[in-house]
């Protein structure tokens, strides 16, 4: 079988290292926001390009906390892309905002930045984008609007650890920016973890203090705060994969390149990149008519696929509100999608494997 992500291969690679970090957070007897945590935040901000970022617990609560340090709430409206993972809105919803979703470019499967503009009302506050399977969404038009109408821009940026756009990292394309860890990732943690990445030094302050139940300082609470925070143990271990992530994203970028060049059948759309340094390929994802028997095929030819994702979150029961919406390219792409296997462990034998039975499905 060949895998669709073999976390154990991916995280092997780095055992002796990992189990030193682990080693030092034991000896330490310091197993939250200690020393592994200010490495890390120091080496991942100073990869992303800002001058902050901080640990918390996971992905979606660095979406959450980001909406909440803006003080944004009940009456206000978030434009957010309609093909998502449902992570992206929850945090919207959470805060007691609206979510305005928007149609996806059916090339890209990011956020349409020319439909944005005819959403937006008096009640915007911001535009979420979301870098989607790895690629950097194109950000021109949507600086150009954010500055026109005054709104900030939230990154999800949970999928494209070091995908740039003009030269700038995801992290650093916007006012604020979510990242998860989750283990699956292209920097992912041994459990679940995530971050924010700033500029903005009063959002970066007010974020941690409500990341930490709402305190500035020991038994000082000045929001009414939740608990949010990255562990020392896996702190550590994100600092020590962090080293190799260009290594393994540039891995990632030339499977992608030989699956791009080599996949020639006819029943299989290939994904588009605008630009080469956009995407980290954190998954490789093909629309396929026919997605149960091509799924079913692969899984009998020995190759592992996931689909990413099978229903679109306006069709969930958890947002029945949305259930009348008309979002057709959106559907289509949930309909559609399969992931192929990516991961820098992969041999070069199993991708040309992949491509033969690929191109073998009639």
């Amino acid at each position: 079988m060949i895998k669709f992500l073999d976390l154990h291969k991916i995280n092997e690679r780095y055992r002796s290292e990992i189990d030193s970090r682990i080693k030092d957070v034991l000896d330490s007897g310091w197993y939250l926001q200690g020393k592994q945590n200010e490495l890390f935040s120091e080496h991942f901000a100073k990869f992303c390009g800002t001058k902050y970022a901080l640990g918390v617990a996971n992905g979606l609560d660095a979406l959450n906390l980001i909406i909440k340090g803006y003080g944004f709430g009940q009456g206000d409206e978030i434009i957010v892309p309609a093909n998502t993972y449902i992570a992206t809105i929850l945090a919207i919803s959470e805060n007691g905002c609206t979510p305005i979703l928007v149609e996806p470019d059916i090339n890209t499967y990011g956020i349409n930045p020319d439909l944005i503009e005819a959403k937006i009302t008096p009640n915007t506050k911001a535009i979420m984008v979301v870098h989607l399977y790895g690629q950097a969404v194109p950000m021109k038009k949507i600086w150009d609007l954010a500055k026109k109408y005054n709104l900030k821009i939230i990154e999800d940026a949970a999928q494209a650890h070091g995908a740039k756009y003009q030269g700038r990292r995801a992290g650093n394309l916007g006012d604020a920016a979510g990242f998860s860890f989750y283990p699956g990732k292209n920097l992912g943690a041994l459990g679940d973890a995530g971050a924010v990445t700033t500029n903005d030094e009063k959002l970066f302050s007010k974020i941690k203090a409500i990341a930490n139940y709402g305190s500035d300082r020991k038994y000082h609470h000045i929001y009414k705060g939740v608990n949010s925070r990255l562990d020392e143990l896996q702190a550590g271990i994100l600092d020590v994969k962090l080293q190799y992530l260009e290594a393994d994203n540039a891995k990632r970028l030339a499977i992608s390149h030989y699956y791009r060049e080599h996949i020639n059948n006819p029943l299989i759309t290939l994904p588009q990149t605008y630009d080469e340094q956009a995407h980290v390929w954190h998954v490789f994802v093909v629309r396929v008519k026919e997605r149960e028997r091509f799924q079913q095929y692969l899984d009998s030819k020995g190759i592992q696929t996931v689909i990413h994702y099978p229903t679109a979150p306006h069709k969930q029961d958890a947002y029945k509100e949305f259930s009348s919406l008309s979002l057709p390219i959106t559907e289509q792409i949930h309909r559609e999608v399969i992931s192929l296997p990516i991961s820098p462990v992969m041999t070069q034998e199993e991708v040309e494997t992949v491509v033969r039975i690929v191109n073998e499905w009639k």
